[in-house]
């Protein structure tokens, strides 16, 4: 399998139609949101792009290849919009006999990890991209965002292909950092 990985979209129209351009022209099976998907939240800007309803509309059209976790921005009426569960705060996606927990990071995340076996933790919530394999092992990656990156970061994502789990600019899909599972 092949994923894309991404988080704090934020109602942002043309980061949401980048990804996908990302997914679907690179034949990517699955598309895993750790998310906050249509609401910009109080500590940041509106986006100049905010556009809500067509970003649950793209989302919709890929549904059946979307696995996400809900966002400290996310809420229940967001739920009824979409097609896909997005209400969770953490799920478990298995590739490759690694376990890979996803969550948005606002309750667990690097430094509050889920009293679990796991062998990957993708979080968000911080807009700060890190990829990194810890002293224990455990391979810890934030894909950043690609619409309120933080700390002068660019916009990014990540993708999981042939055990490789990578960080990306936005913009061109380099390379920003790279871990083997």
């Amino acid at each position: 399998m092949r994923y894309l990985i991404a988080s704090d979209l934020h109602g942002s129209l043309l980061a949401v139609q980048r990804l996908l351009q990302i997914f679907d022209e690179g034949g990517y099976d699955r598309l895993l949101l750790l998310c906050d998907f249509s609401n910009y939240g109080p500590r940041n800007s509106v986006p100049a792009d905010l556009d809500a309803s067509s970003v649950v509309s793209l989302l919709n059209e890929r549904a059946d290849r979307i696995v996400a976790v809900r966002g400290n921005c996310d809420s229940e009426v967001d739920q009824m919009l979409f097609g896909f569960d997005m209400m969770c705060d953490y799920t478990f996606v298995t590739e490759g006999g690694k376990v890979l927990f996803l969550t948005h990071g606002h309750i667990y995340n690097a430094e509050r990890r889920p009293g679990l076996g796991i062998d990957v933790l993708l979080y968000g919530h911080t807009h700060l991209w890190r990829c990194e394999r810890q002293p224990d092992g455990l391979v810890v990656c934030n894909p950043g965002s690609p619409t309120f990156p933080k700390g002068g970061n660019p916009p990014t994502y990540a993708t999981l292909e042939d055990s490789i789990l990578a960080v990306r600019l936005l913009e061109d899909g380099r390379v920003l950092r790279q871990c083997a599972l």
